[in-house]
């Protein structure tokens, strides 16, 4: 994993542990770069093309990843605005070396991150949610310190996750640093659609390839819990349109899964090329890794 550049968004689900398992089936040279489900885009970090065309529904993803974006070329002025936030605060950042935490470790070996920075994310939290004008950098601290890393805001718009066991570590930085360098070269263009509208609108041929990580419709998390049968139709009457014009796709998806099994998609996967990818699932209601039949359907 030495050479794998990681999303400092540490997205649930994202494709970081599999991208040389997948990257394999991609053709050598790429011109358009597509994402509809970018993510926290730990796909398209480690490919190289021309341009990078980038989508994701959720708001609040691409808000980050424009943020960050942003920050290309002057990281240590996003290092030191996140370490105020931090210091405002009273949390604990084990990437400079703090240890205030450590003496928490007797009594709680496996929650002391949670337990020292309960009441500063609580309070950091709260004051981000009360704002008029959300601040994108306050949001991203609370990814960090949140539970299990995830994005998720309640019906009012208010971001709800507790604190997590985590804190701004070495790998946040690693993460964070490999984000500028690898942006500072890509050509990124930034939307936040539907993934219909998005592929639609983009004028694409034969030299491009649209990678596609949708919700997986028999899983459960709550990524995919809006993910219903009509939007597994549209996604692969979509693919099927791709490939009537000769352009190359790529989608992951999940065929079986307990005792499920994803029958629309598996029905439709036969008249194209199938790779069996090795796949861990990890469930934001269960975090017990369980093996499920994931697959990369490809039509080249």
């Amino acid at each position: 994993m030495k050479n794998i550049n990681r999303s400092p968004l540490f997205y649930v689900g994202d494709k970081y542990k599999l991208i040389e398992e997948i990257k394999q089936y991609f053709p050598k040279k790429i011109r358009h770069f597509v994402e509809p489900f970018v993510g926290g885009g730990s796909v398209y970090l480690n490919v190289d093309a021309e341009d990078f065309w980038l989508n994701d529904l959720s708001y609040y993803v691409v808000s980050l990843h424009k943020l960050l974006c942003s920050f290309v070329g002057r990281k240590e002025e996003f290092f030191s605005k996140v370490f105020e936030i931090i210091d405002r605060y009273g949390l604990s950042c084990s990437a400079r070396g703090d240890s205030a935490f450590e003496c928490l470790k007797i009594q709680y070996p496996k929650t002391y991150f949670a337990q020292f920075n309960k009441q500063a994310f609580l309070k950091l939290r709260e004051d981000y949610n009360s704002s008029s004008e959300k601040d994108c950098l306050m949001l991203y601290v609370l990814l960090i310190y949140g539970f299990n890393r995830m994005i998720r805001f309640n019906q009012k718009g208010a971001y709800n996750l507790p604190v997590g066991n985590v804190d701004f570590n070495q790998n946040t930085v690693e993460a964070l640093n490999s984000y500028f360098r690898l942006n500072a070269t890509k050509k990124t263009h930034w939307h936040n659609e539907d993934f219909e509208i998005f592929i639609n609108r983009l004028n694409l041929s034969e030299q491009d390839l649209v990678y596609l990580d949708p919700p997986y419709l028999i899983t459960f998390s709550e990524y995919n819990k809006f993910w219903t049968y009509r939007e597994e139709q549209r996604l692969i009457d979509i693919l099927d349109s791709l490939d009537r014009k000769h352009i190359k796709f790529a989608v992951s998806n999940v065929l079986h899964y307990k005792t499920k099994t994803n029958e629309i998609f598996l029905n439709w996967s036969a008249k194209y090329n199938v790779h069996s990818i090795k796949s861990n699932y990890i469930s934001y209601h269960d975090n017990t890794i369980k093996k499920f039949n994931e697959v990369l359907v490809t039509n080249f």
